[in-house]
């Protein structure tokens, strides 16, 4: 296998074309990704068409390439103006963004370059050697009731979570879960929450929301800042890599690299859920967990490799089984299928080359992070030298043209500057806007989750041990809420109703 991956990226590199592809999605995938209101899923959607008049090879380099740098690029925006590109990248923001407010952004950026391109690479490399095994085991071993398991134990870490108050990051949360619940049931198709109204039939999608509470309200609280002229425009020069501080952080790395691998294996968990669980316990494991959400690097680092880690973990399930890990890898679906490809056990058979070239695209991707990271970041960051008045509007406008393309419906637009009014309402006072999305986005998936489960047993709940893996992380989920709560108590009621500015 070695020397036949070798023998494929040779071919590769010796193709100008598919050199020149490489390239462009790397660097479209790090503008877009880095672009406040734009992302990568976009990028890919304007561009599978295009893919049609390429060949198969061609076609899963370019998009490999984007799916790498993209997560990355996500990271530039979470950091420099506190608008995640993506939902994976919302953690990195809890401390990236602190930390370019007192004036450590070129740190920041840094150790999310050397991050994303390990916790890739690492990725590419497990992807490579267990592709074939660790699907296999995946679906033998994890099912509704395993998911379910991960799912209310990922819950439980995130409510304990942030610097705000305990009662408010609860709140948050289940603000998230309700908002999660509108649409129809998943199962007998009921209509909830939906008024009559076909567009909520169909549910509100957590991009709107990521837009409107992340990007909108972000803006909405630095033009008040610009009035009042308290805001502070940070400095940002990025010359080298140095890795000292990073060698200080490995456990961490490895940890997050781990989780965010493992994670992404799972079919619709994706990198999201890999970053928030990978810094829920790098929180845990930290000797100074009250740093957290104040500028601690070790956040940034454990968001960056984890969700990035994901990127390889992914493409397990889409290669092996046909089950996209996430929105990207269902766009990667389609390329594949637009070029007459059938994933699973046929297309290691039958196109070994072709999957040996997405290995070797997504391999040379993450490495050259490091290098075109520092070039991208240079470009990104004179934009902080631009007027907020016109960048501002800048974001908006792109904010406007990323929510009507999802589904080109303007009401997507509408929900999402009400989303901003109301985050920017509710980050004034103390509320997390990420466990409302985070809330939305695992809601949904643990729904889905839990009616399965109940199927599978027969609602019958005496069958739950059956499961012990699903039961391993269940208890792990009740032993979590307890501690937080006792936590809180020892606290004292005075800090329970304290609340800092949402992240």
């Amino acid at each position: 296998m070695a020397f036949d991956l070798v023998g494929t990226t040779a071919a590769l590199v010796s193709d100008p074309l598919a050199v020149g592809l490489l390239f462009a999605g790397l660097l479209l995938g790090l503008l877009f990704g880095s672009i406040p209101g734009l992302n990568t899923l976009t990028l890919a959607a304007a561009l599978l068409p295009v893919s049609v008049y390429l060949s198969s090879t061609q076609a899963v380099v370019l998009f490999g390439a984007i799916y790498v740098s993209g997560v990355y690029g996500g990271a530039l925006s979470a950091i420099l103006f506190n608008i995640p590109g993506s939902v994976e990248n919302a953690p990195t923001a809890f401390d990236g963004y602190p930390m370019t407010q007192r004036g450590e952004a070129a740190k920041a950026v840094r150790l999310a370059i050397q991050a994303s391109a390990i916790g890739g690479t690492a990725s590419v490399v497990l992807m490579i050697a267990g592709t074939e095994w660790i699907a296999r085991w995946a679906t033998a071993s994890i099912g509704p009731l395993e998911k379910l398991g991960i799912i209310l134990f990922a819950l439980a870490v995130i409510g304990g979570v942030g610097s705000t108050g305990f009662w408010k990051k609860w709140i948050s949360l289940a603000l998230g879960l309700l908002l999660g619940t509108v649409g129809t049931d998943p199962v007998g198709g009921i209509d909830r929450f939906a008024f009559g109204n076909l567009y909520l039939q169909s549910g509100i999608g957590f991009s709107v929301l990521i837009l409107g509470f992340f990007a909108v309200t972000e803006v909405l609280v630095q033009g008040g800042q610009n009035v009042q002229r308290i805001r502070n425009v940070p400095e940002l020069k990025v010359h080298a890599l140095q890795f000292a501080e990073l060698w200080r952080m490995r456990v961490t790395v490895a940890r997050s690299a781990v989780i965010g691998f493992l994670v992404g294996v799972l079919p619709g968990a994706g990198a999201a859920l890999a970053a928030f669980l990978s810094y829920s316990e790098a929180v845990r494991w930290s000797r100074h967990p009250e740093r957290f959400g104040h500028g601690e690097p070790e956040g940034v680092v454990a968001s960056e490799t984890a969700n990035n880690a994901a990127t390889g973990g992914a493409m397990i399930p889409l290669l092996a089984l046909g089950l996209p890990g996430g929105a990207f890898t269902a766009i990667m679906l389609g390329v594949l299928e637009l070029h007459d490809l059938t994933p699973g056990p046929l297309l290691f058979q039958n196109n070994r080359e072709l999957v040996y070239a997405l290995y070797a695209a997504m391999f040379i991707g993450s490495v050259l992070i490091l290098l075109l990271g520092l070039i991208e970041t240079r470009f990104i960051t004179k934009l902080l030298a631009i007027p907020f008045p016109i960048l501002g509007t800048l974001v908006i406008v792109f904010c406007v043209i990323g929510a009507y393309s999802l589904r080109n419906n303007i009401i997507d637009v509408w929900t999402m500057l009400v989303a901003g009014i109301v985050g920017y309402a509710l980050r004034s006072r103390g509320y997390l806007l990420s466990n409302i999305v985070l809330g939305v986005i695992l809601g949904q998936f643990g729904e889905e989750a839990f009616y399965q489960s109940m199927q599978l047993v027969d609602y019958n709940l005496n069958e739950f041990v059956r499961f012990p893996f699903a039961l391993a992380f269940m208890a792990l989920a009740i032993i979590t809420m307890l501690f937080n709560v006792m936590r809180e108590l020892r606290r004292g009621n005075g800090s329970s109703t304290r609340g800092s500015a949402s992240h």
